[in-house]
């Protein structure tokens, strides 16, 4: 691994199939906090934090080369785009013309479509230790792919705010009205990725009131957000993840478990949106945002199939999503937050991981 600072290193990942490298660039905080970059959809490969008692582990799901994220699209610590979540029926209309973009799960279309963001290579634009170690990546979304209009120029800056914290920031821009709505999909385990322990004891807060119920393709229904009063979808006081997935209700049975968005305040400021406790390495996870959504994923669907880091099956509870975006569906429902852009406006996401330790700071 090549060092360019005391703070950051970089290397070669792995070669795709006509050639390319995938870099991976490495940021350091302190005490053991790194976090590991690669070029292969922007992602978040590794996410090395300490404990309470200061032994660092990764704390996320993937793999531990380049090949395991060719051969299965899972997702792991990806950047998402263009569009984040599902689209119902793979069509919207924007300006009185129809989109019709590819059905990729179920009849719906899901997480850019069938090659999104996440399969692209990403270019390093940028990097440096001030004033705080961070890289910058960029992606050229050309008009029509997966057939979005316009095109779309990403970037993305990951960037070490904090003893143990990664702050990033999406912008884009686009030359033709166009819907946008980007996100991270770290799959977490606070216990470590390869400690096998499984996440229902994790003790999650989500600062939201409302949620979204959904139809069995995952697809908000049409009405108002819920209240989570009284549902197994209250974390407004810390619970277990574990503690109501398998009540008999009806949208956990949609869901198969916790996939929802959860409404925040539609404000665009930068707030604490969730809070996750490991009992056992007493880390604790703090996600900032300033989207109006946040998407509870519980893992429902690692089915063992996959082979992640260290040789381990991957299987259902290994891990938790918390995906800060523009609300599922929202191209084609006037009442929810818009994931519009036209030209000559700027498309901002902030999301900040802060990993802290019970009894202590970061």
């Amino acid at each position: 691994m090549a060092e360019t600072g005391s703070r950051i290193a970089r290397d070669v990942f792995g070669t795709l199939p006509d050639g390319r490298a995938v870099e991976r660039v490495t940021l350091r905080g302190e005490a053991g906090f790194e976090a590991r970059i690669i070029t292969f959809g922007a992602a978040i490969q590794a996410l090395i934090a300490p404990d309470a008692a200061g032994r660092c582990d990764d704390i996320v799901l993937g793999y531990d080369d380049l090949d395991g994220f060719l051969r299965e699209r899972k997702f792991f610590g990806a950047s998402i785009g263009r569009y984040a979540n599902r689209i119902a029926n793979a069509r919207f209309e924007i300006d009185g013309n129809v989109v019709q973009l590819a059905a990729n799960n179920g009849p719906n279309a899901l997480h850019g479509g069938p090659d999104g963001f996440d399969r692209k290579l990403w270019q390093i634009t940028g990097l440096g230790e001030a004033p705080e170690p961070f890289v910058t990546l960029r992606y050229a979304s050309p008009d029509g792919e997966e057939n979005y209009p316009g095109r779309l120029d990403v970037s993305l800056t990951y960037r070490i705010t904090g003893p143990a914290e990664l702050s990033f920031a999406f912008a884009a821009r686009t030359d033709r009205p166009t819907v946008v709505n980007l996100t991270n999909h770290s799959f977490f385990n606070l216990e470590g990725a390869a400690s096998g322990y499984d996440i229902f004891d994790h003790r999650l807060t989500l600062f939201a009131d409302h949620f979204l119920a959904i139809d069995p393709t995952a697809i908000p229904l049409p009405e108002p957000p819920r209240a989570v009063a009284g549902t197994p979808f209250d974390f407004r006081q810390a619970a277990p993840i574990g503690a109501r997935i398998r009540n008999d209700d009806q949208q956990l049975r949609h869901g198969k478990g916790y996939d929802h968005n959860f409404c925040l305040p539609n404000d665009r400021v930068l707030k604490l949106a969730a809070r996750v406790e490991a009992p056992r390495s007493g880390r604790i996870l703090e996600l900032l945002t300033d989207q109006p959504g946040l998407q509870f994923y519980s893992g429902n669907y690692l089915d063992g199939s996959i082979v992640g880091k260290q040789r381990r099956l991957v299987r259902q509870s290994d891990a938790f999503c918390l995906e800060p975006q523009v609300w599922p569906n929202a191209p084609n429902r006037p009442d929810f937050p818009s994931p519009r852009l036209a030209p000559g406006e700027a498309y901002r996401n902030q999301i900040v991981y802060r990993l802290l330790s019970a009894g202590g700071g970061s």
